[in-house]
């Protein structure tokens, strides 16, 4: 195993691959800005899920965007091969001097393996397969008081290269088509940039949800302060029950001069738009609340069992609100012993958050 820095200098073209969820991707936009200072002259290629593509395309370091589809496995053995083998064929055309692996996938193994790039770097992982298949690791996450994006960022320090202050950004690029639409939407509503709030209050993962209840309570207590709500979900039924039963847990008197649900109408590059144009974003750990953060919104984060010190806001005005009654946490777990309800959230008063959201507001 080599540690020794690599020679920048001799990078042509570099594959940075990060097969997890959205939130997960976007978060590792900053090593694209980082490899490109380091190797000014090299093309850089990220391979992602194709349904988190929307986080990464229109990255200005970006040259080419490889995709793995998760549908593959339902077309059949054959046709399955087939795809693979079109995705590893155009892998190889492109001739990698560097591979950089941002997960413990075993795919990253096997294609390091597969395009024998001069370099490849990965989390330090068990087994002599993975050991042997790269030149260069890094230690995986193993410090909750450390951010997901320094851990990212570790792997350009395996290979020498300590990223700027600049390159630490992390970067999503609505497109023209998602402003435009978003400009439209808020026109149509009589809403304008800055003077409305952003609430998200789902996530895919119901165990990081706060109450439905309380979340409308919160969307009253603003709307009192004379405050446009504008929410939003994924096209999801268990995000769609959150956002209906807010609707529902509301108080009859409606002093919001908007109101306006926009649950499961925006793409990811619409969301991110409609982030940058809220005056705060209020959610709960999730990539919404990432885009939100990337778009230099200031946000309300409400974390439960997950780390907040690991995967809070990152590089913009924020406030993480968590509980102070539940030694417990961060837990990791998927609700009070895989319950699917956590306690450190059923419990989280409307008044902590709203204070938050105050402070942001001033």
């Amino acid at each position: 195993m080599n540690m020794q820095a690599i020679p920048f200098g001799e990078v042509r073209r570099v594959l940075v691959t990060k097969l997890r969820h959205h939130g997960d991707v976007l978060l590792a936009t900053p090593v694209l800005a980082a490899i490109k200072h380091a190797a000014p002259q090299c093309e850089v290629d990220a391979l992602v899920y194709a349904d988190t593509v929307p986080m990464l395309s229109g990255h200005p370091a970006l040259a080419r965007l490889q995709t793995v589809d998760r549908n593959w496995k339902r077309l059949g053995v054959w046709r399955q091969a087939m795809a693979e083998w079109r995705l590893l064929s155009a892998l190889r055309a492109r001739r990698y001097d560097l591979v950089i692996h941002l997960s413990v996938h075993r795919r990253g193994a096997w294609l390091v393996r597969m395009l024998r790039p001069r370099w490849s770097v990965a989390p330090r992982y068990k087994g002599s397969f993975w050991a042997g298949s790269f030149t260069h690791f890094y230690p995986t996450q193993s410090n909750p008081q450390r951010h997901t994006v320094e851990s990212n960022l570790d792997s350009l320090r395996a290979l020498g290269f300590e990223p700027a202050p600049e390159d630490k950004r992390v970067v999503m690029v609505p497109g023209a088509d998602a402003e435009a639409c978003i400009e439209a939407l808020l026109a149509q509503h009589g809403l304008a940039t800055g003077k409305f709030i952003h609430v998200h209050p789902a996530s895919r993962w119901i165990f990081k949800c706060w109450p439905a209840e309380r979340v409308a309570a919160l969307c009253d207590l603003l709307a009192e302060r004379g405050w446009p709500i504008v929410l939003t979900a994924a096209p999801d039924k268990k995000e769609y029950a959150l956002i209906e039963a807010v609707r529902n847990a509301r108080s009859a008197v409606q002093p919001a001069p908007t109101f306006l649900d926009l649950s499961g109408q925006l793409s990811l590059k619409e969301l991110a738009a409609l982030a940058a144009r809220a005056r705060l974003f209020v959610g709960v750990d999730s990539a919404p609340m990432h885009i939100a953060a990337a778009m230099g919104t200031p946000t309300v984060a409400i974390f439960g069992p997950s780390g907040d010190r690991e995967w809070g806001p990152w590089n913009v005005v924020s406030c993480v609100v968590a509980s102070q009654d539940h030694p417990c946490r961060p837990c990791g777990q998927d609700g009070c012993e895989g319950s699917k309800i956590s306690a450190c959230l059923t419990t989280l008063p409307v008044s902590q958050v709203l204070t938050a959201c105050e402070e942001l507001l001033a």
